[in-house]
């Protein structure tokens, strides 16, 4: 995987093969920052990133200048793999390693940006509960959004407070945002 603009565009990050992940493409991470950037400034927002893996997301709002990053991943090597990386590159990430459900139930922390990258096997319940959780608990800050990435066999219109999809070859984004009672009518 590359990191595909800002300060450290062209750096390639190679994962070791034993981590559980399927890293974003970067076709797909490119065509998702481009629609992001038509939104927000990056050294402006908190970006709170979900089921993190390699990091890869992350890393790329890192290098487009986002200082408040915090990656949330149950497994151990990724953690650590992220904290590495962070370290070598000089990157302002928090890693959480948690159960994603799990710091969704507890979290207080509000973030403009929630990204979450779930195994695509994950049962259209457990797709579900993210922006259920998310919206629920009051995650996300005034005009933020939820982008939930998943395959083209899992549809996530019907979900309360879903926004547009955007498909990429085989990846989807999912984009939910808190609809005001104006909007509604």
């Amino acid at each position: 995987m590359r990191i595909v603009s800002g300060q450290y565009k062209g750096r390639r990050i190679t994962a070791p093969k034993k981590l559980p992940t399927r890293p974003t493409t970067d076709m797909a991470k490119e065509a998702l920052f481009n629609i992001l950037n038509n939104q927000y400034y990056f050294d402006d927002v908190s970006v709170l990133d979900l089921f993190a893996g390699t990091g890869n997301i992350s890393y790329e709002f890192a290098s487009r200048g986002t200082t408040n990053i915090t990656c949330v991943d149950q497994d151990y090597g990724c953690i650590k793999f992220i904290n590495e990386t962070a370290r070598s590159f000089e990157m302002p990430l928090q890693t959480i390693k948690s159960d994603v459900f799990k710091f969704l139930e507890k979290n207080t922390q509000k973030a403009h940006i929630i990204f979450a990258d779930p195994p695509y096997e994950f049962s259209d319940e457990d797709f579900i509960k993210i922006p259920e959780l998310v919206f629920k608990n009051n995650l996300l800050e005034e005009n933020g959004v939820l982008i939930v990435e998943h395959s083209k066999h899992t549809n996530l219109s019907k979900v309360e407070n879903f926004s547009y999809s955007k498909s990429y070859g085989g990846n989807m984004f999912s984009f939910f945002e808190l609809k005001n009672a104006n909007e509604e009518e």
